[in-house]
């Protein structure tokens, strides 16, 4: 994220996730490395906030269930709101963490759980997860930190988001199926419908664009390779372009139909190859995400 008041825009950070996850750890790292921080800040106060002057530093604010007129569905309406502001450059940062660490961590600290003060923190965990699901598929970074120290949250937070002329370009690839439309925030977008479809493949169906199997497959179409190694070298001819104006992030998706084979090997595919090349790489599959999400729910009754 670039500094906050160029071209008249505020830059914005909006950090949440699961208690437990590492919330407040972030935001304390974020001022520490320039931004201006807000912890708990009302949603229903943050438009008033945004209406005056540009900040002159990017603005962090922690959001999570405790703020006084928290719901999802206000969350989301902040985010879709500040997205088509022309003023404001917004992302949007979810800290997450293995549900079994967050009941260690509770259990470590011996606190109450926000969403189930009079229960088990197990509990509250259930319900904070699947209150905050929704939320966690339209951030354009997600952190677990279910293996990191405070030491390695800091780290990562710096390497992302401290403001530094010299700071790399951080890359993430995406994978999504259309029928859900484009992911919010997308800069290149790669329709990868036209590849051989490993669904009509009955071995091949339930497995998903990870699997070497169905990665064989899509890798077996006649049109593959030509068409990997000019998205590729495109991108190669733009990164050095992108650093240079100083831009921090950059994302790229691929689209298939269902967001589950073709477009997943293709984004597993370049982001291990620029990654080789010594660029910052994440890799976000939208779908396989939602799919896990709703596995975990139905796991829970």
């Amino acid at each position: 994220m670039s500094e906050s008041g160029e071209n008249g825009i505020h830059r914005v950070l909006l950090v949440t996730g699961p208690s437990g996850a590492g919330r407040s750890t972030a935001i304390n790292v974020l001022e520490d490395i320039g931004f201006e921080t807000i912890d708990n800040l009302p949603l229903s106060l943050l438009p008033r906030l945004l209406e005056g002057p540009p900040l002159e530093r990017p603005l962090a604010l922690g959001i999570d269930v405790r703020n006084r007129d928290f719901s999802t569905t206000a969350l989301i309406g902040v985010i879709e709101r500040l997205a088509t502001d022309p003023r404001v450059s917004m992302e949007l940062l979810y800290l997450d963490a293995h549900p079994d660490v967050l009941l260690r961590r509770y259990s470590e600290t011996r606190r109450r759980h926000p969403l189930a003060p009079a229960e088990t923190p197990a509990e509250g965990i259930v319900r904070e997860l699947d209150l905050l699901a929704p939320v966690r598929v339209r951030a354009e970074h997600l952190l677990d930190t279910s293996e990191m120290t405070p030491h390695d949250l800091r780290a990562e937070l710096q390497r992302r988001f401290q403001p530094s002329s010299s700071q790399s370009l951080a890359l993430s690839v995406h994978s999504f199926s259309y029928k859900r439309g484009l992911p919010r925030g997308i800069d290149m977008v790669f329709d990868v419908r036209f590849l051989k479809n490993p669904y009509w493949q009955k071995n091949l169906r339930a497995l998903d664009g990870r699997d070497a199997a169905v990665a064989s497959h899509i890798e077996s179409d006649p049109r593959f390779e030509t068409f990997f190694t000019r998205v590729s070298d495109l991108v190669r001819l733009l990164l050095p372009a992108y650093t240079e104006e100083g831009k921090a992030h950059l994302s790229i998706g691929f689209g298939c139909t269902g967001g589950q084979h073709r477009s997943v090997a293709l984004a597993e595919k370049l982001a291990n190859t620029l990654a080789e090349e010594g660029w910052q790489v994440s890799i976000r599959h939208r779908e396989l995400e939602r799919r896990a999400q709703t596995a975990n729910g139905k796991g829970k009754g």
